[in-house]
């Protein structure tokens, strides 16, 4: 029978804490990064192992509780999520890992709501009082704020997730935002109701004003993502990672559970911080996001900069690979075109031969290129490539105005000179600074806009050369080339 006393709880409580700690320290860097899941991995099996312990112990101390059964209960939950989330983890796409993010964020938020409701409905079974004793005031207000908290989520990053897969029909689920007269006003009655529900029920215990505000926080979720474009989508998955920590942490005070606090604590703040320096990456601020409308409707936009109208210079993998065999430096800038091809590992090998021919390459990296961060960081390292060779924008910026040839794989709006222009939507937005170099190669399959909806004015300047077609079956050719 597993059981463990409190001080062993809490002695093991605080190793998993430290685990967690140097999780997020190892995943700073892609060096660490394998060190730092490991502990991220070792500490949550210390947590869940410990919590189960945990549990047989509480069920020793309620009389006539069956021990067995809620521990087979509780192993069955292991299991079957445990194979759910191996089998997701090892079929899932490099360009779909957004959407996972977005999902496991949603399971969080309604695990917090299945806690907060059971605690209201049988607090003594999870030690919050006696039986038959009211709720204390305290706990009714961290069961309110994790149960709306995690309602929210939930229901966010369930469109969040639509709107980065992309392949519903659903209006809620499509890239541009979803609008209309009085959005801001009802999404702020709609908060203030929520708010005022959640203190009658601090105060009165009242189931009824308890589920008509967890009704309205799932109700609320959609509202305030839905107006939210798919530019903006990489800040929103963000933000939702630190909705569901706070949820956790929320919940973790109102069990006295202290890894629930740490661990909800850790993400809920990181979240907040990755939030904040991806909306600076953007030139955007976090109310910027919320109220939406950046980033919807990208053909249109396109279609009002006249950009199929310019003429530009195209060429053949051919053309690229000759400038390229013939310079002294490359920079690869890479973005979501290139996971969508899985061009990834082509590209390593046309690195390699560039490489032998005595060529400097070097791989640069916008904070918010792909759908999340670190996105094209992960890329990359799964096709093995140096780390020595990839450099952050900060890093790299300086190095343009010095590089022969600039090879640009399906990024738009992180490489857009239109940042540098007044007036224009992304104004003061850093970007990679690949229009200084001596020569440009982009690569993508036609001229349309990214997620900004915005024209790109490097595509149309004298010294690039767009190449058409997919990332994959282009760099291949660029390697057969430079062979």
């Amino acid at each position: 029978m597993l059981s463990l006393s409190l001080n062993t709880v809490t002695l093991l409580y605080l190793v998993a804490s430290v685990c967690f700690i140097q999780a997020l320290k190892g995943l700073s860097h892609p060096t660490t990064s394998i060190k730092g899941n490991v502990f991220g991995m070792t500490g949550m099996a210390i947590a869940v192992f410990t919590t189960v312990g945990l549990i047989g112990t509480m069920a020793q101390n309620l009389a006539g509780a069956n021990l067995s059964q809620g521990l087979l209960l509780v192993a069955v939950g292991l299991v079957v999520g445990g194979v759910i989330g191996a089998t997701m983890a090892k079929r899932v796409e490099m360009t779909k890992m957004p959407e996972l993010v977005a999902f496991m964020h949603s399971m969080i938020g309604l695990a917090a709501v299945f806690i907060a409701v059971a605690a209201v409905a049988e607090p003594y079974a999870l030690n919050i009082t006696q039986k038959g004793e009211p709720i204390p005031v305290g706990n009714r207000l961290e069961l309110f704020l994790g149960a709306a908290i995690g309602a929210i989520t939930f229901s966010g990053s369930v469109i969040a997730f639509g709107k980065l897969s992309g392949k519903y029909k659903f209006r809620l689920f499509q890239g541009a935002p979803v609008v209309f007269s009085g959005q801001h006003m009802l999404n702020l009655v709609l908060g203030i109701a929520t708010v005022g529900l959640g203190l009658v029920f601090m105060f009165t215990e009242s189931w009824e004003a308890f589920f008509l505000m967890l009704a309205l926080s799932f109700v609320l979720g959609v509202l305030i993502i839905i107006p939210i474009g798919g530019a903006d989508m990489p800040v929103v998955v963000s933000m939702l990672n630190s909705y569901s920590g706070w949820a956790a942490a929320g919940i973790g005070f109102s069990l006295g559970n202290s890894m629930l606090i740490i661990a909800g604590s850790l993400v809920g703040s990181s979240g907040a911080i990755l939030s904040y320096i991806m909306c600076k990456a953007m030139n955007r601020s976090f109310f910027n996001v919320i109220l939406g409308g950046f980033g919807g409707d990208a053909g249109t936009a396109a279609a009002a900069g006249g950009g199929a109208q310019r003429p530009v210079k195209s060429g053949s993998p051919d053309d690229a690979a000759f400038l390229m065999s013939n310079a002294d430096s490359v920079v690869i800038v890479p973005g979501y075109g290139l996971a969508v091809a899985r061009a990834q590992h082509a590209l390593k090998e046309l690195t390699e031969k560039l490489h032998a021919k005595g060529i400097t390459v070097k791989y640069a990296i916008h904070p918010v290129a792909g759908r999340m961060p670190g996105h094209m960081n992960v890329l990359l390292a799964e096709a093995e490539v140096p780390y020595d060779q990839v450099f952050e924008m900060e890093d790299i910026n300086s190095e343009f105005g010095q590089t022969d040839v600039v090879l640009v794989l399906g990024a738009n709006d992180v490489v857009n000179p239109a940042a540098r222009t007044p007036g224009s939507p992304i104004y003061g937005m850093p970007i990679l600074e690949a229009y200084k170099a001596a020569t440009v190669i982009v690569n993508k399959r036609s001229m349309a806009s990214g997620y900004a909806g915005l024209d790109n004015d490097l595509f149309y300047m004298d010294k690039t050369m767009m190449v058409f077609g997919d990332a994959k079956k282009v760099v291949e050719d660029m390697l057969k080339a430079v062979e």
